[in-house]
């Protein structure tokens, strides 16, 4: 009984990570529209006729055909996202109708979401088949004609009988959705989004779901309330709070931090170990959610996009023209806030327990989790797997690849740096996107450790209950520390302070290479050092591949030892700074006072 639990469990979070990864790459693209239909509709903030044009092409075309490649690349690369983006065609052109009026229909995410994937797995199928039997000479006209012959197929069948189909379910859910407003009843789906969000199904709620159904009210009314229930900050902010105050050992001390990540940065994931080492706290969150939906129902919130990530400044970003829309939003904001921070401060009050480690309490919670939901308890990893001969990369692995992992890669970087192996990468990604490799270490929540050891059996494999505050990262090291390497040989010198002066610095750059996360936290980090001291030096983020445009000897780079090598073969002439972390550093203030002197 328990397998087929933990069978189902896992098949949840795969239909929800396939949703989610479908829409998620094409954020921006929705945001994007947003910003088009709040600005230049005729209720806008600043109507045109001429760019409002723009709407309708982009919901009923653009997005939907964006979804679609993005799920066909994620079944099949390019050739799986080009087909499906052809057969997606057919759908869209079978559903949409034209006018005096302009375009008109119902927009085909759903069908997107469906037609994708059905086309790349084909086109992966044909492509297994056929490959290694086209004859030497031949593998351009056959890669390309059967693209093409497999995309014409697929968008006549899209055309005449996915599209209507998919039509007539997409109505039915928004006219179901639609009966749930009206009948005000939506509140009560925050008893089950806020324990989901926490059970790491919030991609997919978000951008699976409401994004797509919200955008379809979006188009009918201006705005849509669906984008509120999931991104809602509020109940995170209630629970941080009520720790700050009321809180114990480092789950207190911590708060505050997580509190400014959470509310500001967007990440909610940062507050969900907090709900997991008291589950009591699922009554606040829930309470918190269901207030602030009921709140924005009653005072008619709505957002014109999808807001990620679901940042308070996102959020009111998307909000509809006017000062009441956005104080109507910030008032569902605010009282989910206040309505978790109540509960949980009750919560906690009545909580006699011994202060113990947030750490220690996420450990016992998530075991506790897992043996109620009839899972086996993870193990602790071989740990003597790990050494510099089995190990060459570090994979932090979660659901959507972004938020916490990043995190939690940017954590592990630093202190795999500090021990001498920058040699060895740490980096972020979906699940979804894991490939099967040899001299690999994978990082994943317990949650999703099952999801990750069946798309990698190859890689070696570690659980942990938090991103952020694992203690398993320092046996990580330690185990590479007593492999072949030492540490002390391989540690790369330090740049000494006196060696940067800002005095002779025009603009300071943190250069990135896939991800720009921690070069952006570090921008952010110096920018707010240097407002604080009234100095006036630029700070941006480059991509490494574009450092040589500010290869110059005013110009100071501020990077990891894990770069140094790629900053100075890109930047030579440029000053360099080298720290062990970008985002926190004592040298940035270091660099004031020398300034200064």
């Amino acid at each position: 009984m328990s397998e087929n639990k933990s069978s189902l469990k896992v098949l949840v979070q795969k239909v929800g990570t396939a949703l989610s990864s479908m829409v998620m790459p094409n954020i921006g693209a929705f945001i994007a529209w947003g910003l088009i239909t709040a600005l230049f509709i005729p209720t806008g903030w600043m109507p045109n006729a001429k760019l409002a044009a723009l709407v309708a092409p982009m919901i009923f075309f653009l997005l939907p055909l964006l979804i679609s490649y993005s799920a066909g690349k994620n079944v099949h690369d390019e050739r799986g996202g080009v087909v499906a983006a052809i057969a997606t065609m057919g759908v869209i052109v079978g559903t949409v109708t034209i006018n005096e009026k302009g375009l008109n229909g119902t927009p085909m995410f759903l069908g997107a979401m469906v037609m994708g994937p059905i086309a790349a797995h084909l086109m992966k199928k044909f492509d297994k088949a056929v490959q290694p039997k086209i004859k030497t000479g031949l593998e351009m006209l056959v890669n390309n004609f059967s693209a093409g012959i497999l995309g014409f197929i697929l968008a006549i069948l899209g055309f005449f009988g996915i599209g209507p189909i998919v039509k007539v379910i997409t109505n039915a859910l928004s006219a179901g959705v639609d009966v749930i407003i009206n009948a005000h009843l939506l509140p009560l789906a925050n008893v089950f989004i806020e324990p989901a969000k926490i059970l790491f199904l919030n991609n997919a709620l978000n951008h699976g779901i409401f994004t797509p159904i919200g955008t379809q009210q979006v188009v009918d009314a201006g705005k849509s309330i669906l984008f509120l229930l999931e991104a809602n900050p509020g109940p995170g902010l209630g629970i941080l709070l009520a720790f700050a105050f009321f809180g114990k050992g480092s789950a207190k001390s911590s708060s505050w931090g997580a509190m400014l990540i959470h509310f500001v940065g967007g990440i909610h994931e940062i507050y969900f170990p907090y709900v997991m080492m008291k589950p009591a706290m699922f009554l606040a969150v829930i309470a918190g959610g269901v207030s602030g939906t009921f709140t924005f129902q009653l005072l008619g919130a709505g957002l014109t996009s999808a807001a990620s990530p679901g940042s308070i400044i996102a959020i009111l970003g998307m909000a509809p023209k006017g000062f009441m829309p956005h104080l109507v939003v910030l008032a569902g904001v605010l009282v989910a806030a206040a309505v978790s921070f109540v509960v949980g401060s009750f919560i906690l009050k009545l909580d006699n327990s011994e202060e113990a480690s947030l750490e220690a309490a996420q450990a016992a919670t998530t075991a506790a989790k897992a043996q109620a939901k009839g899972q086996a308890v993870a193990a602790s990893p071989e740990f003597s797997t790990i050494s510099t001969d089995s190990v060459k990369r570090i994979i932090f692995a979660c659901d959507a690849g972004m938020g916490s992992s990043a995190m939690g890669a940017s954590l592990l970087r630093n202190k795999i740096q500090k021990a001498g192996f920058e040699n060895i990468p740490v980096t972020n990604q979906a699940i979804s996107t894991l490939e099967d490799t040899d001299y690999t270490l994978i990082v994943t929540q317990e949650e999703l450790a099952e999801r990750a050891a069946q798309r990698t059996p190859r890689a070696i494999h570690v659980a942990v209950d938090n991103f952020l505050t694992s203690p398993k990262y320092d046996e990580i090291v330690a185990q590479l520390t007593n492999g072949t390497v030492s540490p002390a040989e391989t540690a790369a010198p330090a740049q000494e302070d006196a060696a940067v002066d800002l005095n002779f610095v025009d603009e300071v750059v943190f250069p990135y290479d896939k991800a720009e996360g921690s070069a952006t936290m570090g921008r952010e980090t110096l920018q707010s050092i240097f407002r604080s001291n009234d100095v006036k030096i630029p700070v941006v983020t480059v991509p490494l591949d574009k450092l040589a445009e500010h290869n110059a000897k005013n110009i100071l780079v501020v990077t990891t030892i894990a770069q140094q090598s790629q900053v100075q073969e890109a930047a030579p002439n440029a000053q360099l700074l080298v720290v062990d972390s970008v985002v926190t550093t004592p040298e940035y203030d270091k660099l004031i006072a020398r300034m200064h002197k």
